[in-house]
């Protein structure tokens, strides 16, 4: 008799303990979603319920980008997005809402911060790159650039172009790009300021320093017959090409944007040990 009882017992605790379950979200349809999504936030504590709400939020829109291949022609439909959030929603409890969207947002956030890593490493190496790169071409050097205006062969006036270059780096030379600037006391405008290339004839090699006599466009901004005969000339080296006519040391410097990214993403992550983020 005891053992009934106790087996009596022992079932209608079982029963009790089921029938005071958390009730659960239901998505098999949309009356059933409303309701019971209802039901589930009114069983939570008040306090829990704000936690709910923005649960929902949450594994509804991480649904409508995560589960989305970009590389399917064939794209979800708003639709289909709203039946892959149901899905992950579908027999949860209150607080099994909480707990999947605290680790989808730790989930987000670790994305987020390996991207951004990655993106911190990348601009770091373009930085870096472009600074090796402007330092190799500092060795090729523009050693002394006059201007003025001589007689061709003709008899008519002419400008020309001095320049003594000295390669210091180790690769041979085929051709310079460059930029001339003509300037003079009496003007705040330069007289010229154009870019320009030189083919050397025969290239010039490491280590070698050569003088040439160039002659400009005269019937460009060179030639013209107004600028003084005390004029500057400066010319800046704005590139190499080697035998191939591929350009040498030529990778860009950080555009004002990647700078200010650079800089927030050292801010945020600098003291981050990127070794271990591939």
């Amino acid at each position: 008799m005891r053992s009934l009882l106790r087996l009596s017992a022992i079932s209608l605790s079982v029963l009790m303990i089921a029938g005071c379950s958390d009730p659960k979200i239901d998505t098999s349809s949309m009356p059933a979603s409303v309701v019971s999504v209802e039901e589930v936030r009114n069983s939570l504590p008040s306090y829990k319920r704000d936690e709910f709400d923005q649960g929902l939020i949450i594994i509804a829109t991480s649904t409508s980008f995560s589960g989305i291949d970009i590389l399917n022609p064939h794209r979800m439909n708003a639709a289909e997005i709203a039946e892959t959030a149901n899905a992950q929603m579908h027999g949860l409890t209150g607080d099994q809402v909480i707990q999947r969207a605290d680790q989808i947002l730790r989930e987000r956030r670790a994305r987020e911060r390996e991207q951004a890593i990655r993106t911190l490493r990348r601009l770091e190496e373009k930085q870096a790159q472009a600074a090796s790169d402007q330092q190799q071409l500092a060795r090729f050097t523009i050693d002394s650039a006059r201007y003025y205006i001589g007689a061709s062969p003709y008899g008519a006036p002419e400008p020309v172009i001095d320049l003594e270059v000295t390669n210091g780096t180790d690769q041979a030379i085929a051709e310079l790009l460059l930029r001339g600037v003509v300037t003079s006391s009496d003007r705040s405008v330069p007289w010229v300021d154009e870019s320009f290339y030189y083919v050397v004839p025969s290239g010039i090699e490491p280590g070698e320093t050569l003088e040439w006599s160039l002659a400009p466009n005269r019937f460009g901004p060179w030639g013209n017959a107004q600028i003084p005969t005390d004029a500057e000339l400066t010319v800046t080296l704005e590139g190499l090409k080697g035998g191939d006519e591929q350009l040498l040391w030529s990778s860009p410097e950080l555009t004002e944007r990647e700078m200010a990214k650079l800089e927030r993403l050292r801010e945020e992550y600098g003291g981050v040990a990127l070794s271990g983020v591939e």
